[in-house]
């Protein structure tokens, strides 16, 4: 078949369940990844991976990550987690838990996508999230749309107001970034 697309198979990974053992294996290879590059310069790297739903429910998660980071050397603060709005709010209880307990640990969150699934603000009090991603889509058209530019500067103030960072996904021109900026 050639090469596959995420888009092609993360969804048959995630009803099969083979989503624990493909997302364990991407975990650890992105935090050996970066371990090497942290070797080789003088400042401190970091490394986002997102987690599937069926991720953050499965009840070794902790110990999984507890385990690459101590096989990999990489200190927690060295690895960031992203998680859709849509998985924290259909489990929204197990999600807390889970996102507190990997915060505790010194992993940065964030919230991917921002903004496209249920854009209930009320989840940003509540998780411990350090980051709010922008999805693309607005990035895209916010040059060209003016609701879309509009919904970038607000989330921007947004994540300022409440101390988190913001990361804009799929940046891909130079006036892009010059709006961002």
């Amino acid at each position: 078949m050639g090469v596959v697309s995420p888009d092609d198979f993360i969804s048959v990974a995630e009803e099969t369940g083979m989503i624990i053992p493909i997302g364990q294996w991407i975990l650890t290879e992105a935090c050996k990844q970066l371990s090497t590059w942290q070797k080789s310069v003088s400042r401190d790297l970091s490394v986002s991976v997102n987690l599937s739903a069926k991720q953050l429910m499965h009840p070794t998660l902790i110990s999984q990550i507890q385990n690459i980071l101590r096989s990999t050397g990489l200190k927690s603060q060295n690895l960031k987690l992203e998680v859709t709005e849509s998985t924290v709010m259909e489990h929204s209880e197990r999600s807390l838990s889970v996102l507190k307990r990997l915060s505790a640990m010194g992993v940065a969150l964030s919230t991917d996508d921002f903004g496209t699934g249920y854009s209930s603000l009320s989840y940003l009090q509540e998780f411990p999230f350090n980051r709010i991603k922008i999805d693309r889509s607005f990035i895209n058209k916010m040059n060209c749309d003016d609701k879309s530019g509009a919904i970038v500067r607000t989330i921007l103030i947004l994540a300022s107001n409440l101390g988190l960072d913001a990361v804009a996904e799929g940046i891909e021109t130079e006036t892009q970034l010059a709006e961002l900026r």
